[in-house]
């Protein structure tokens, strides 16, 4: 099985600290959230699911809000019930 890439290594030690909570990723200008995170926000914010490479042999869910709008989408998911950490 191959590594993940360093970008998605982090993500994944990040998130070690966070599991009860969605998190949000930055990258560039955008938010971006991976794997079941993803799954769950696109499904509650409404958004596309994507997918990214990762270094496995499967693209990893994704998704993603544009930074400047990111406040409108956290509160959206707390309104939900959700937890979230940037």
């Amino acid at each position: 099985m191959a590594e993940y890439s360093p970008m998605m290594q982090h993500y994944l030690d990040t998130k070690e600290n966070y599991k009860d909570c969605i998190l949000f990723y930055r990258l560039g200008d955008f938010y971006e959230m991976f794997f079941d995170d993803a799954k769950l926000a696109s499904r509650e914010l409404e958004i596309t699911l994507t997918g990214r490479e990762c270094g496995q042999e499967e693209r990893a869910p994704m998704c993603g809000v544009p930074f400047h709008a990111a406040n409108m989408y956290i509160a959206k998911l707390i309104e939900k019930g959700y937890k979230v950490a940037i």
